[in-house]
């Protein structure tokens, strides 16, 4: 089963930038689905943004137009651009790949803080 690994996390002031990606311990070629998921505290997680093997895409109302979701196959990453972040951006943000009729995979999660 493939295990996924995020990185690029941290602090960040408001209207600043960061890249998160998330790394695939096997191939994502044939993986339907696979998205970025956060949860603030007191908050349930969400869907922040996902991309299909199709290549499409799909993102939450607050991010559009701030953040770009995109899927390598070939290296087996996904990333999440994520410009213009505002303070209620902050989360713990988790990588995910969902196949059809089985469990989803989950990473480990990275920390978003943006705060002045």
């Amino acid at each position: 089963q493939v295990q996924l690994v995020e990185s690029g996390g941290g602090l960040v002031q408001p209207g600043g930038s960061l890249r998160l990606s998330c790394a695939a311990s096997g191939s994502i070629f044939s993986i339907y689905v696979m998205g970025w998921y956060r949860q603030a505290p007191g908050k349930q997680r969400e869907l922040v943004a996902s991309v299909r093997n199709s290549g499409a895409t799909y993102y939450e109302d607050s991010v559009k137009g701030r953040f770009t979701i995109s899927r390598d196959n070939a290296k087996n990453t996904l990333s999440l651009q994520m410009n213009s972040l505002k303070p209620e951006d902050t989360a713990a943000y988790y990588c995910n790949a969902r196949n059809l009729g089985t469990a989803d995979i989950w990473g480990q999660g990275t920390q978003v803080t943006v705060s002045s």
